[in-house]
């Protein structure tokens, strides 16, 4: 069985970050269109499952590199921002905020310290601040 998949996906493309996000995407259609009844959401689901597998399956690997790529530039810095909010999140109960006010770099100090100096390890600025 392994050596049937390999010699059919010898020379493909193969799966990779958009992919997956088609495949995650056209799931979250499909569940949408189940609850609100809308034939439409089936419909774009459908024709997004098919892209998708026409770029698993595509044997132009340069060109889905491409758009991989082009995905990933536009995913990466929504992903990082999410997980950044994430980790400030988890962090607030031990830590707080500031911006540096030269250049707006955000900085971390533990709370409950009182009015304490803070210096900016980017620009060496140094202000006061309650933590």
């Amino acid at each position: 069985m392994k050596n049937w998949l390999r010699k059919v996906m010898a020379g493909r493309y193969g799966v990779d970050h958009l992919s997956n996000a088609l495949i995650t995407l056209s799931i979250i259609l499909l569940l949408l269109s189940a609850i609100f009844k809308l034939s439409i959401l089936n419909t774009g689901a459908m024709v997004i499952l098919a892209l998708s597998y026409f770029r698993i399956f595509s044997r132009n690997i340069n060109k889905r590199y491409q758009e991989n790529m082009k995905f990933l530039n536009f995913w990466n810095p929504i992903k990082g921002k999410w997980f950044s909010f994430k980790n400030r999140i988890k962090q607030s109960k031990t830590h707080k905020f500031f911006k540096c006010p030269s250049c707006e770099k955000q900085l971390r100090v533990p709370k409950g310290k009182g009015k304490i100096k803070i210096s900016c390890p980017n620009c060496h600025t140094k202000f006061e601040a309650r933590s």
